[in-house]
This record gives C-alpha cells, sequence and structure tokens, in this order.
C-alpha cells in the first residue's frame, strides 16, 4: 500500500435541478484534481441535483435524471481518479439520500445517509428514507468512511465507521450558514474525531438557494482535533490535502488556513452571495429598489451593488410632501457614492387621483393609516411597474424587526422578488452599515470607502408617511423591540422570560400581539437571505388564525 494519499476538495456552487451543470462543474474538478495527481476528488451532499431540493427530489422524473447523470459521469471519468459525488439513489421502493464513488468507469461504492434531519430548513424525514449504517469503502487501498452530513452530528455512525476499519472520515456537507456555524460545526467534528482516532475532512457546499446560504468553510481536522486545512468561507475553492501513513495511522499534512472573518463580515458576504445567486440561478441580471434616503433601502442598495456592481442597479425615489429635504439629499448623495442609476418619480399626482377616486366612499371618515398606506401601495404599483418594463427585479426593504411585527404595507413597500435584509433586526443592520463603511473586500463589486451617508445612520428611522413621523411613535424603541423579539423569536421564550430579562411587561405583550397578527403578512413576503437560527419561513412556521396568547 502506498504512504500517500491526495484528496482534492471541491467546495462548489451547484445550482438546484441544473443537472447538466453540475455534472459539468463535477468534471472540471476531477479534471483538476488529476492534474494534481490526487487519488479521488470529492463534492458535497446532493451535488449533481443542487441542496436543498425540497419536493423536487420526489420527482421520478427527476430523480431518475440525477442518478443517470452520474452514471454518465462515471463514464466520463473512467481513466484518472476516483470522483465521489452527492445524488439520490434509488433502493427498492425508496429513495435516498446517497453518496456515490465512481472509479474506472462505474460506481463503485455508495453510502446511504442514515440520520435525516427534520427541523430548522430541513424536511429529509418526509422526503428521503433512512438508509443503514454501514461500512468504510476502499479507494486506492485505502479504507474511507463517509457519514453524510447530519450523521457525523452523531456518534454511532463514525463509531461504527472507525470499528469496521475505516481509517480517514470524508464528510460531504450541504450544510447552511447560520451565525455561529463554523464554531459549531468544528466543535462537533473534533468530538468525532477524539472518539473515533481517525483524521475527518468535513466538505461543505457554497452558494445561494432560495433563503438558504451554503457557506463552504471546509475544514479538515487530524486526531486530537488540531486543524489542518480551512478554506474560505462563502467562495468556491478548490484545494488538496495530503495524507501519510505513519505508524499510528492516516494523517493529515498540513495546509492553508484561510482567514474565517467576524460575525458581521459573514452576515454582510452572506447577503451578498444570496443575492448574487438569487439573481443568476433565476435569470435576472438587474434589480432596482425604491431608495428612501432612510438606513434600510440604503444597505439593500449597497448589498445588491456589491452582489451585481452598481451598473446593474437602478434606485427609485418616490417623494411625497412628507418627504424631508434631508431625506432627498440622502438618497442622492448614496446612489452617487454608489455610482447607482438614480431615478425620481413624484407620488402626490398618483396619490390625489387615487384619493380623489376613493373620496365619495370615505366620505365622513377621518384620514388615518389608510391614507398612509395608499402611498406606500402607490409607491409598489409604481416600483413594479418600471420592474415589468425593464426586466429588472425588485427588491424588498424591510428588516426582520418590522417583518416580526408587520411594520410594512403588504402590496406596499412588502412587494418585491427578494429581501436581503429580511433576517436582520434593525439594530444588527445599523452594525452592518457602519461595518461596510469601513470595510471593502475583494468580492464586492461596489466602491469602497464611507458609501453611506453618515446622516443616513444617525437620524432617527422614520417612514415618512405623515408630517413629523417616528418609527417609535408606534413602536418600542428599536434595542427594546430588537431585545423582545431575540427572546420571543429566536429563543422561543415568553414574555416571562422578557420580563425577567428587564423588560416591560406591556411592550413584550405589545410585540408578542404585533408578531402573531403579522403573520399573513410574512406568510405573503418575498424570500431573503438566512442569517440565524429562526429565519421567517421555514425556520419557523406559525398558523396564520391564531388566538393564543401567552398568559404569562
Amino acid at each position: 500500500m502506498a504512504d500517500r494519499f491526495r484528496l482534492t476538495l471541491a467546495q462548489l456552487n451547484a445550482t438546484v435541478g441544473d443537472l447538466a451543470g453540475n455534472a459539468a462543474r463535477a468534471r472540471e474538478a476531477w479534471d483538476e484534481g488529476r492534474s494534481a495527481g490526487a487519488q479521488m476528488v470529492a463534492l458535497p451532499e446532493m451535488f449533481i441535483t443542487g441542496y436543498n431540493t425540497q419536493d423536487l427530489v420526489t420527482k421520478p422524473a427527476f430523480h431518475q435524471a440525477a442518478i443517470a447523470e452520474i452514471e454518465r459521469l462515471a463514464a466520463d471519468c473512467a481513466d484518472g481518479p476516483a470522483l465521489a459525488i452527492g445524488g439520490p439513489a434509488l433502493e427498492g421502493a425508496g429513495l435516498f439520500n446517497a453518496y456515490y464513488i465512481l472509479k474506472g468507469g462505474k460506481v463503485t461504492a455508495r453510502v446511504l445517509k442514515h440520520h435525516l434531519p427534520n427541523e430548522t430548513v430541513f424536511d429529509e424525514k418526509r422526503i428521503y428514507e433512512a438508509g443503514p449504517v454501514g461500512g468504510p469503502y476502499v479507494v486506492d487501498g485505502v479504507r474511507i468512511g463517509s457519514p453524510i452530513c447530519e450523521d457525523s452530528w452523531y456518534e454511532d455512525v463514525t463509531e461504527t465507521l472507525a470499528e469496521t476499519g475505516a481509517e480517514i472520515l470524508l464528510v460531504p456537507n450541504g450544510s447552511p450558514y447560520y451565525r455561529e456555524k463554523l464554531a459549531v460545526r468544528q466543535t462537533l467534528m473534533v468530538s468525532r474525531v477524539i472518539e473515533t482516532g481517525l483524521p475527518l475532512v468535513y466538505l461543505n457546499l457554497v452558494g445561494g438557494q432560495d433563503d438558504q446560504v451554503f457557506d463552504g468553510g471546509t475544514f479538515v481536522l487530524n486526531p486530537g482535533g488540531e486543524l489542518m486545512l480551512q478554506m474560505p468561507l462563502m467562495e468556491e475553492a478548490v484545494g488538496h490535502v495530503d495524507f501519510t501513513h505513519t505508524p499510528e495511522g492516516w494523517r493529515a499534512e498540513k495546509g492553508a488556513l484561510a482567514h474565517v472573518p467576524d460575525g458581521l463580515e459573514q452576515d454582510y458576504h452572506a447577503m451578498v452571495l444570496a443575492l448574487r445567486d438569487y439573481m443568476r440561478k433565476t435569470g435576472f441580471s438587474k434589480v432596482l429598489l425604491g431608495l428612501s434616503g432612510g438606513i434600510d433601502s440604503a444597505i439593500v442598495a449597497t448589498v445588491a451593488a456589491d452582489a451585481l456592481g452598481a451598473g446593474n442597479v437602478r434606485c427609485v425615489m418616490l417623494p411625497s410632501e412628507y418627504t424631508s429635504q434631508a431625506s432627498l439629499d440622502d438618497a442622492k448623495t448614496l446612489a452617487e457614492n454608489l455610482g447607482c442609476r438614480y431615478d425620481t418619480v413624484p407620488i402626490a399626482e398618483g396619490r390625489a387621483a387615487i384619493t380623489n377616486s376613493l373620496a365619495p366612499l370615505f366620505e365622513g371618515t377621518e384620514p388615518g393609516i389608510t391614507e398612509e398606506n395608499i402611498q406606500s401601495r402607490l409607491r409598489g404599483l409604481l416600483l413594479m411597474a418600471m420592474s415589468n418594463k425593464f426586466g429588472e427585479m425588485l427588491l424588498t426593504t424591510g428588516n426582520k424587526s418590522e417583518v416580526a411585527v408587520g411594520y410594512a404595507t403588504i402590496y406596499g413597500d412588502m412587494a418585491g422578488g427578494y429581501n436581503p435584509i429580511k433576517d436582520l433586526y434593525k439594530t444588527r443592520v445599523f452594525d452592518i452599515c457602519r461595518w461596510r463603511n469601513a470595510n471593502h473586500r475583494g468580492w464586492m463589486k461596489g466602491p469602497g470607502g464611507e458609501v453611506i451617508p453618515p446622516n443616513v445612520i444617525q437620524k432617527p428611522p422614520s417612514a415618512e408617511l405623515r408630517a413629523d413621523q417616528k418609527d417609535s411613535d408606534t413602536l418600542p424603541d428599536y434595542p427594546t423591540l430588537d431585545g423582545i423579539l431575540d427572546i420571543l423569536v429566536d429563543q422561543d421564550g415568553s414574555v416571562a422570560d422578557c420580563v425577567a430579562a428587564g423588560f416591560r411587561r406591556e411592550d413584550a405583550k405589545q410585540v408578542e400581539h404585533l408578531l402573531y397578527i403579522s403573520e399573513y403578512k410574512r406568510f405573503q413576503s418575498a424570500p431573503g437571505t438566512r442569517l440565524s437560527k429562526r429565519a421567517f419561513w421555514l425556520d419557523r412556521r406559525y398558523p396564520i388564525v391564531n388566538r393564543w396568547r401567552d398568559p404569562s
């Protein structure tokens, strides 16, 4: 047996449903591994189909086509290293999440996922059958065990692999991002290498898919937990890890350790990557958004410029008589700083026409929130008209605080195709804006420097739908609101928990009430980048009709 084994790790960006395109990426990685003298080239979980497929993979024509694509890959990659790739598998009448080993023109081994995640964004128990816990497969004399993603979160699969002769653990993953996720993964994988005494490769998918972001961050550990290779977060990469056979077994040689950014940068990069991939994978190249002069639309415009380039972003100011001169100035300055197109479309004339049309029906009533929402809905109508005319996807700009309590107008400022900041609380929006003004990275397509005007960050937030309006007129101050929402939403806590944390019961009850009555709005809202474990949509699924309230 040779005393060296080179493994090529392809941390690549798959597209759900693009079977031929994903297979082509796999061939490119295999070619690169062959040129580098690798014995094996590995791709992540379900790479052939893209991930997360949801119910698409249950469609017989789709999973049969995916399996056929893997068989073609085996034939195409016959002369060279083994190729490992994730995809669906059929066993009897069951559908499985599988990992295929291709060598010499055929499928030489197939691993079936045993532990099926059924929480947060995953519903694998309703899609797949659970496979048996098996033993290792052999590549060029090396016995390799591949617990698929969730299988590595439990000790039983890796212990069985070690007991049945595995010498290296290769874990293929489709693990989506949330804050501090890399640290969670590494802590769990250190446990696996300590338990088994085997080196471990954690190979993860990268790229955006609907609301989810797969953040890469592939790494390699030696027994004892020493980090031997760290691939970058949020970026495609192909890396090689060399294993040497020692008297104690196979050990990974030291490789490059990519920089791991702080939490604000990871969140920002996730939003940029998610929007860039959502656009590319749905066939759009340009976006537009309503630029209000406020902080939320400012950060969305900046994310869009960094994701797509300023030339592909249209910013539209839609002023009313309540729009302040400061907002007009700030919006224009932001667009100029970013280099985006800036258009102004006043809404006064359209608003007057709508008001006149409704006047006979509204006679004898007092103006109020209905009239405020007409402004927002008119803006939505005009922005959607531009979206249709120019083929530009409309971005919405509601932060998680507003989305949570319904401080947004359905069919108005909620209209649009994607919302990059949907899972970003208002207080974190401020932090992200300050971070972006102070930092620029090579993966950003927008300009560096202080692109967001300081006044946008400093002024009191306002929807500017009536005279002298401020968000704090109807909501608790954002630090209070976000603190309560963190307990009620992210921690799934109670009103009593909010009170114990130092918040007023009246504020907690108000926020709870707004949270529940706004469910119908969120049900109809645009998808947006998932940044936490309790993002609205798949992580937190509540009924629209719900009369229960916390009695505490």
